[in-house]
């Protein structure tokens, strides 16, 4: 059993988007930033990680290192093609059997349900701790949708509530989230712990002056329903002409939603501004960064998040953010003083939201410097070393040894 200052060996399972795939590409979003970022943080302090993902591609690597102390493993479980998100389940097993042939970790980490469901059986059988994290829970079919979620398969009802009773711990990202898997999947309280997320705040830096004029508010989120880029459209064109920014769209359609994009360039033109609507398609972290700084507010209008990460890169940034108040968006900004947080969906609250940010700039620049000052705090270094003690307390307990059915309910 390793000591408490032992390097540990630790795998991260991601089973249906790799985390070494650009943000805003496909089904890749917050959680694969998140997986990256600690797993580097986790091997600059000394341990060894391992991200072990589904081939996509038949041109990918076996392996390929993504930075020191981090290897990208890509295993053959279904088509090495990209498939709709929804296809994965699909392939839970034989990415389980693949799991098997690389040894024995101090810890196995899963990240959604698709992984953990490959996973978990296999850490009872190496005696190897399981945490899970699940990044979206499903909501069932007497779960009220106004939140934005969308129904699942019974396979994933059932499987999320069975990883959240049997994994040896849940790891969220937000306290919202950490409720959920209680109150919704019957987690015990016991084993679930919250560990925020951070930001790099040299990559993530605010510009010397801040931005004048109208200039441009931005939405950065994969292309689908869930993001509420209808809504972010409907309030943009809600803003008074003399004040309307332009909207900058960053990301691209997930592989579940081809023709979204589309929806909403007509959505644009009903609105009288088509001309005012930009879709720039992914961008890679240092171009996000540079994005988020030079606009004038970042908006999240999303139905559900379980934290809301750009809102801390917003942050980082010195921009401020005007969000949903919906999941961990509650925790990621604080309403008043590092951005606004809006209960509403009417577009029209959201027009107004936006004038006061862009017409004030005392008001800019105070949510501005508030929520640079609290990013400061949130750092990658210290999400990994919170993540680090969870691990330690299952492998120094002997968690994994608890001996419990295995059969789904």
């Amino acid at each position: 059993m390793p000591s408490a200052s032992t390097p540990l060996r630790i795998a991260l399972v991601c089973l249906h988007t790799s985390p070494g795939s650009e943000p805003g590409s496909g089904d890749a979003g917050g959680m694969n930033v998140v997986i990256r970022h600690q797993a580097e943080a986790m091997a600059a302090a000394g341990h060894t990680v391992e991200i072990l993902t589904r081939r996509s591609s038949p041109d990918q690597p076996d392996s390929m290192p993504l930075a020191p102390g981090v290897t990208l493993r890509f295993l053959t479980a279904g088509p090495p093609r990209p498939v709709a998100k929804g296809e994965h389940e699909g392939f839970v097993g034989e990415f389980s059997m693949r799991l098997a042939e690389f040894g024995t970790f101090d810890v196995i980490h899963s990240h959604h349900w698709f992984s953990g469901m490959a996973a978990l059986p296999l850490a009872r059988r190496t005696g190897t701790p399981h945490v899970q994290s699940f990044h979206s829970i499903a909501a069932d079919d007497s779960t009220p949708l106004s939140a934005g979620e969308r129904a699942e398969s019974p396979g994933r009802l059932a499987g999320e509530a069975w990883l959240a009773r049997e994994s040896d711990a849940v790891v969220a990202v937000s306290a919202a989230e950490a409720d959920t898997v209680v109150l919704r999947l019957g987690g015990p309280i016991d084993r679930v712990r919250v560990v925020y997320p951070g930001v790099d705040g040299e990559l993530f830096h605010p510009q010397p002056d801040r931005p004048a004029g109208t200039g441009y508010v931005v939405v950065a989120a994969r292309l689908q329903p869930l993001k509420g880029l209808d809504l972010a459209i409907e309030a943009v064109a809600a803003v008074a002409e003399s004040l309307r920014p332009q909207l900058v769209i960053a990301g691209d359609t997930s592989s579940d939603f081809d023709g979204y994009i589309d929806e909403l360039t007509v959505l644009a033109a009903r609105n009288g501004i088509e001309n005012g609507v930009r879709f720039v398609g992914p961008q890679s972290r240092a171009d996000l960064a540079a994005l988020l700084r030079g606009a004038r507010a970042v908006r999240v209008p999303s139905h559900s998040e379980t934290y809301g990460l750009v809102a801390l890169e917003a942050a980082a940034s010195g921009v401020p953010s005007i969000v949903a108040a919906s999941g961990g968006l509650r925790e990621a900004v604080h309403d008043g003083l590092t951005g606004v947080v809006l209960d509403s969906r009417d577009p029209e609250a959201w027009a107004v939201a936006i004038a006061e940010v862009l017409a004030d700039p005392s008001l800019a620049g105070r949510l501005a410097d508030g929520a640079r000052e609290r990013a400061q705090h949130l750092n990658w270094p210290h999400s990994a070393e919170a993540l680090i003690a969870v691990y330690r307390e299952l492998v120094g307990s002997g968690a994994a040894g608890r001996q419990r059915d295995l059969a789904v309910a």
